[in-house]
């Protein structure tokens, strides 16, 4: 589904926007779990602002739960776009720095960088309004590579 090489192109082999009619249709792709969440958030702001723009100045700690990893997928997008909201800060790079799993509950932890929004700097192109359970998909491939897809409402 997705292929992984260098590329001089900042997302190819990483995050694909896919065709759909009202909202936007995500694919993003990992050599690891970590990694396809990492670029499902890059996808996210990618779709809000042009995030070469946005300059790693403030670096936050992000922890999310759920019962599965569509959940966890879920919670992790919501609270940064909820972060973003309520603090007007915009974020360019990803880590997921711990990953916990238990039979009952997955559990992450993630710095993120970014700065505040700035209009004479970050170029606004859509606004999203939520994430949708709505055609998500967490896949694995036999190389052990992770696949995301997901809707972000706008």
């Amino acid at each position: 589904m997705c292929e992984f090489w260098m590329s001089r192109k900042p997302f190819e082999g990483k995050i694909e926007f896919l065709e759909h009619t009202a909202d936007v249709y995500v694919r993003t792709c990992g050599v690891s779990t970590q990694e396809a969440y990492e670029n499902a958030a890059l996808a996210m702001f990618e779709t809000i602002t042009k995030t070469v723009k946005v300059a790693q100045k403030e670096e936050e700690v992000i922890t999310v739960e759920a019962e599965d990893l569509y959940a966890l997928l879920y919670n992790w997008l919501e609270a940064l776009l909820v972060n973003s909201e309520t603090k007007g800060m915009l974020y360019s790079k990803f880590q997921i720095v711990d990953w916990t799993e238990t039979p009952d509950l997955f559990t992450i932890t993630a710095h993120v960088w970014g700065e505040k929004f700035q209009p004479e700097k970050h170029p606004q192109k859509v606004a999203v309004k939520a994430v949708t359970y709505h055609r998500m998909a967490v896949m694995h491939e036999k190389e052990g590579n992770a696949v995301l897809e997901f809707i972000l409402d706008i």
